[in-house]
This record gives structure tokens, sequence and C-alpha cells, in this order.
């Protein structure tokens, strides 16, 4: 029995499906923002709170952690019982910790409002690939996706612009609160007209209850990331080692656990067939190491910057808009040249991004750090955005392409899930070898130094993530039905 009545594209009027992808593309647009816009209020942040080191990468990977974990067990209620409410109820969530994290009087509170606000995110980020399904034929289905995809890069890339013109305006001492407080506005509005324009509809499916699936993924990525982001700030201490191995073994118990789910007939957390399609499987990890090194381009850009070069947030922010430019142009584009050219759109996405940041780490390596302009960075940095605004709106397609049609749905679930965690373990990642790599720092003049020490490899690490996601992406099919 369902709470709702069902829905199926012929019911939604060509008008109100798209005033109802307005206001889940606003919801989506916000929760994708907040990935990297904190990224330029990192510093006013760690000097206002009087933040560690570890505490920057958790309000960056806690945030993803969350918002990546509850995405397949949200999408599965909002099919059990109604997408609407679940949309309705995680915008909710996210708008009331984006005013917690306004307020936060301490790192502490500031983290846990970062988790809260992700899992908010990650409640009402299915139904909006959900509603396309529902709202439009499957021949129609190809604009809004590709706008969903252009929404996925542009929010992401605008985040250390918007974050720098906020702080600019009201200060660093409260700047950084600004760009968390900005979302309860927006929320509410979308809030009102959610409840107004998204249409009722549930596909009553059994719901899931791999509760023990939910609690050992977590575990495991809990355990893993925690000496990662930890690990430098305390010495590499002998639990972070143990944590690790820990953390390994819990990946393994999932797996095991979820083939036992399977195997009783039940519904699991993650489908054990999917891998089953290596393909498929190629895939997720693609989809992993490309948001790693997509999102982690901005941690490192932001501190070396700011904290760095003694820059301010807007400049910091400022130096993004080559990326963002080129984002928008390679979304743009991209629904029609994978139309035209298939996986080799791709493949020449995940090229320039390489390129680019290949590129920035080039330049960083050979060019003395107090030297270094926005002119500098402004070519690789449109390259790279050109890369990743080709491939950021296809590529879910053509990996949901590799399972059946029937399992495409959990595919997706996956899908979100592997890309999101790919931020977190990226900025885990990116910033234990940045913060690990600061030069001795004396006083003011060593500041450019230290921190352009710490930049090159920490943007070697984002250039490997890209040369890997290359590598994998041959394992997609060389073509799909895009309409």
């Amino acid at each position: 029995m369902t709470t709702t009545d069902p829905i199926s594209p012929t019911t939604v009027s060509s008008r109100r499906a798209w005033l109802a992808m307005s206001v889940l593309l606003a919801g989506m647009f916000m929760a994708l923002l907040d990935t990297t816009i904190v990224n330029v209020a990192l510093p006013t942040i760690r000097t206002s709170l009087d933040a560690s080191e570890s505490t920057l990468s958790w309000i960056i990977s806690g945030y993803a952690l969350a918002f990546g974990l509850v995405l397949i067990p949200a999408g599965r209620i909002g099919d059990r019982f109604g997408h609407k409410w679940d949309f309705i109820v995680g915008l909710a969530i996210f708008t009331a910790a984006s005013i917690w994290c306004g307020v936060a009087e301490d790192s502490t509170h500031l983290i846990i409002a970062r988790v809260v606000q992700g899992l908010g995110g990650g409640i009402f980020f299915p139904p909006v690939q959900a509603f396309i399904q529902l709202m439009f034929e499957p021949r129609k289905r190809g604009k809004p996706f590709a706008i969903m995809g252009a929404v996925i890069g542009v929010s992401s890339a605008l985040g250390p612009i918007v974050g720098g013109l906020l702080i600019e305006a009201i200060g660093e001492e409260n700047g950084w609160r600004w760009i968390f407080a900005v979302n309860v506005p927006i929320g509410i509005v979308a809030l009102i007209a959610a409840v107004v324009l998204l249409p009722k509809g549930a596909e009553g499916k059994k719901l899931s209850t791999d509760f023990v699936g939910l609690a050992l993924l977590s575990g495991s990525l809990v355990a893993i990331l925690v000496p990662l982001i930890q690990g430098e700030d305390e010495g590499w201490p002998l639990w972070t080692y143990l944590s690790l191995a820990g953390g390994v073994l819990l990946l393994v118990a999932f797996a095991l656990w979820e083939r036992r789910v399977e195997s009783r007939g039940a519904e699991p957390l993650v489908p054990p067939r999917l891998f089953s399609h290596p393909s498929f499987t190629g895939g997720t990890i693609l989809a992993l190491v490309f948001f790693a090194a997509f999102t982690s381009i901005f941690f490192t850009i932001s501190i070396f910057w700011q904290s760095g070069l003694g820059h301010t947030a807007l400049e910091s922010g400022l130096v993004s808009v080559p990326f963002a430019i080129g984002n928008i142009i390679g979304a743009s584009q991209s629904d029609r040249l994978a139309r035209r050219l298939g996986r080799t759109v791709l493949v020449i996405g995940i090229a320039l991004l390489s390129i680019g940041l290949i590129a920035l780490f080039v330049i960083l390596l050979v060019t003395p750090a107090a030297d270094l302009t926005n002119w500098h960075l402004l070519l690789p940095l449109l390259i790279a955005g050109f890369g990743s605004g080709l491939f950021i709106a296809p590529n879910a397609r053509f990996i949901v392409a590799t399972v059946d049609r029937s399992e495409a749905g959990a595919a997706s679930g996956v899908i979100g899930t592997m890309q999101r965690i790919g931020s977190a373990v990226g900025i885990a990642v990116i910033g234990a070898v940045f913060f690990g790599n600061i030069g001795p720092i004396t006083g003011p003049a060593d500041l450019p130094v230290a921190f352009g020490q710490a930049a090159v490899p920490a943007l070697a690490v984002s250039a490997v993530f890209a040369i890997v996601a290359f590598a994998l992406v041959f394992a997609l099919p060389k073509r799909v039905d895009m309409h």
C-alpha cells in the first residue's frame, strides 16, 4: 500500500514538469554549491574558530561522506513512500542545518552541523533524477538530464566565486557564516514551491531494511577517512594504521554481507549482481576517482592562494572563474557531442582535465610561488573546466548502460554514492598530502614558499587521480542510447 497516487509522464503537463524541474534544480544547485563554496572560507574559519588543519578537511569531507552514504537509502525510501516528501524532508533538514552552520560557536559544532547538512542534501538529491524519469517521456529526457549534469558541474565550479563575493561583501570575521545563511531564504522558497509544484507519486516498491549493510559501509568509510584526515595532525600513530586496516576488513565484510542478503532473496543496500558486470565495476571506480580529482582542485588552490600568498577570499574565488566558464561551455555541448561521438566525448573530457591538472602542477613546480598570478592558472583551469563539463553530464548514463535496464535505478544510486565518496576521499587524501608538505615557517616571508611546497605534491596527486580516471573510461561502452 502506498501513501500517494502513482504518476506517469502523461499525467504531468509539460509546463508544470519544467516548473517542478526548476525547483528540483534549485535544491540540487544549493547542495552541490556547498561542496565547494566553503573552500574559500577555510582560512577565515581557521582564524575565527581557531580550527586545526584536520578540522578544515572534516568540514569538506564530513559533508561529502554523509551526503554519499544516505543517497541509496533515501532513494529506496522515496521509491516506497513517494519522492515528493523525500525531497521536502531532505530540503528542510538541509535548510535547518545551514542555520546551524551559520551560528556554530566552535569547530566541533560546525563539523556536526556540516554532517547533518550533508545528510539533508543526500536525502533530497535522489528525487531529482527520479522525477525526471516520472515527469518526462523517454524521448524527452535528454534535455533535462543534460541540464542536470550542467548544474552538477557549474554549481561546484561557482562555489568558490560565490563564497569569495560573500566574504568580501560582509567581511572575513562573519562572512564565512553567511555562505551557509544564504541557503536559508532559497531553501524556504524552494520548500514552499516544492509543496505546490511537485507531483505526488510513489512506485510502491518493497523497502529495503539492510541496516546492517548500511552500518558496515558507513563504518568502513569512517574507519578509512578518520586516519587520513587526523593522521598528519597527530603524527601518524599506531591507531591510524590499525583504523585503515580495520576499514578495509569492514569493506570485505560489507561485500560478503550484501551477497548473503541477496542470496536470501532480500533487497541489499548495494546489489552485488551489479558488479558481475566488469564494465560497471570499472565505471563506479571511474566515478570515484574523477570526483576525487575534480573537487580537490579547489581545496588546494583556495588554501594556497589565501593562506600562502595572502590573497583575499574574493581573489581566491576569482581564480576559479576560468574553470567555471570552461565547465559551462563543456556542459552545454556535452549532450550533442555524446550523441555524435559516443564514449569519445568522455575520453576527451578526462584527457582535457588531466592535461589541465598536469599543466597546473608544472606551473607551480617551475614558477616561484611569490610570482604566481591568476594569469598563470587561467589556461590550465579553462582546459580542465571544459573537460569536466564534457564529462560530468553524460557519464552517469554511460555507466548505467553497462547493466540491465531493470537494474538502472539501483545502478544510479550506487554511482551517485561513489561520486560523493570520491569527493570525501579526494579531500581527505589531498588534505593529508597538502598539510603534510608545508615547509618550515619562521615568519610571514616564508608563507609563499612553504605553502607552495605543499601545493605542488597536492596537485600532483589530483593529476594522478585524473590519469587513473582516463584509463578507466575505456571500460565503458562505446555508445549508448541518448534518447
